[in-house]
């Protein structure tokens, strides 16, 4: 099977279309074209991958997976050409289906790059293309998520003898649940990540009712926990219980069956803001991808008000500037020991530090966004952050592919 589509027009991607969408233009014509586009050639699979993600860039995500599957059962094959000359390495990347989580989005680390990009999209159940594209490091892209554990164990077998050196293992991947994450990470020191189980719904109605006892699950604490569906994303039904009362409402407002449950720490700092860092393991160096300051205990980045202020956006441009000589210095031992138990080449970590100083994981997670979106009038200090990531990543592909 070839790697390109003579006579068609080619493959937007993912990165220009969330560009624009992250600074508010309209996709709703762009969407309109690539519909047009697929009705008058029901084969142009390109057209079906950027309409899906038009679909889920505008919130349609149940009609973006609809489309996603039609344009994977044409074709698994996706490529995007370099943008830059250079030593011509090639990247193939192993992809699931599912929406703009379910994979490493590895497009933004290679966009303006001298890396040519091919995405290959397999279910537990497909069959490989006859024909594989040449290429000089594999990547594993696809996430750890209940979905996609099928995918992976069916990878671990397939990619055992694969001809090329590969990056990020699917047996490795598979361990990022947030309870099986939670177990890889116990007892390393300076690192506080709580216990967290899976626990069903009829287990949540226990507690709430009083008949189940929040210890009898968790064996490092009591109220306040935190609770989420599992398979959740972005803070989608994420919620503080501070009794077990609260349990009784959270129950009347989500129908989920199943959850995780862990041990709330407040990590508020003298201040009483909250702080969260997103960073990134690339071959076991971390990098500095944002800095959040909220009031709120839940921080997403985008909610945390960081454009409304300019004196948080000092601080994240102080913490960005200072993170090698402080931050990862006081959490080098911590970070070392993550790398070595994970055994990820690249690795995203949402954390924190606790007031006596502690590394507070919050999640571990091969697929969080890396990007240097924001506007440079507002973040000036971003971009050459982010092109460090960008770098150290292009390094790795390098040196992987120097393996051979």
């Amino acid at each position: 099977m070839p790697s390109s589509m003579p006579g068609l027009p080619p493959l937007i991607g993912v990165a220009p279309l969330m560009r624009r969408a992250f600074a508010g233009e309209s996709l709703v014509q762009d969407g309109q074209d690539l519909l047009l586009r697929a009705q008058q050639d029901p084969t142009d699979a390109h057209a079906y991958l950027d309409f899906s993600t038009v679909l889920q860039l505008t919130g349609n995500r149940a009609d973006a997976l609809a489309v996603q599957a039609e344009a994977i059962a044409i074709r698994q094959l996706y490529s995007l050409p370099a943008r830059r000359s250079g030593s011509g390495l090639r990247l193939l990347v192993i992809m699931g289906p599912g929406d703009l989580m379910a994979n490493t989005p590895v497009e933004f680390l290679v966009e303006d790059s001298d890396i040519a990009l091919t995405m290959l999209y397999l279910t537990s159940a497909s069959d490989w293309p006859e024909e594989i594209p040449e290429h000089d490091v594999l990547l594993v892209g696809v996430a750890e998520s209940d979905a996609n554990q099928p995918l992976l164990q069916r990878l671990a077998a397939d990619l055992q003898d694969w001809p090329r050196p590969v990056i990020n293992r699917p047996e490795c991947i598979a361990v990022l649940s947030r309870d099986g994450a939670c177990a890889a990470l116990a007892a390393i020191p300076g690192v506080e990540m709580p216990a967290t189980v899976r626990i069903t719904r009829d287990q949540l109605h226990a507690i709430a009712n009083g008949s189940l006892a929040a210890t009898a699950l968790l064996h490092d604490g009591d109220f306040p926990v935190i609770v989420r569906p599992i398979g959740s994303h972005a803070g989608t039904h994420l919620d503080k219980l501070a009794t077990a009362d609260d349990a009784t409402g959270y129950l009347e407002r989500v129908e989920a069956t199943d959850f995780y449950l862990s041990r709330f720490v407040d990590y508020r700092n003298a201040d009483g803001q909250f702080r969260k860092y997103r960073i990134t393991l690339v071959d076991g160096k971390p990098f500095i991808c944002h800095f959040a300051i909220s009031s709120h205990w839940m921080i997403h980045y985008l909610n945390a008000g960081m454009t409304e202020s300019q004196t948080k956006r000092d601080e994240e441009a102080d913490c960005m500037a200072h993170f090698d000589t402080q931050f990862a210095l006081r959490h080098a031992s911590a970070i070392q020991a993550i790398h070595d138990r994970l055994g990820l080449a690249y690795v995203g970590i949402d954390c924190a530090e606790t007031p006596d100083g502690k590394l507070l994981i919050f999640e571990v997670d091969n697929a969080m966004i890396v990007h240097d979106m924001d506007p440079d009038d507002l973040f000036p200090y971003k971009k050459p952050i982010m092109h460090k990531v960008f770098a150290a990543f292009r390094q790795l592909l390098e040196k992987t592919r120097a393996t051979v």
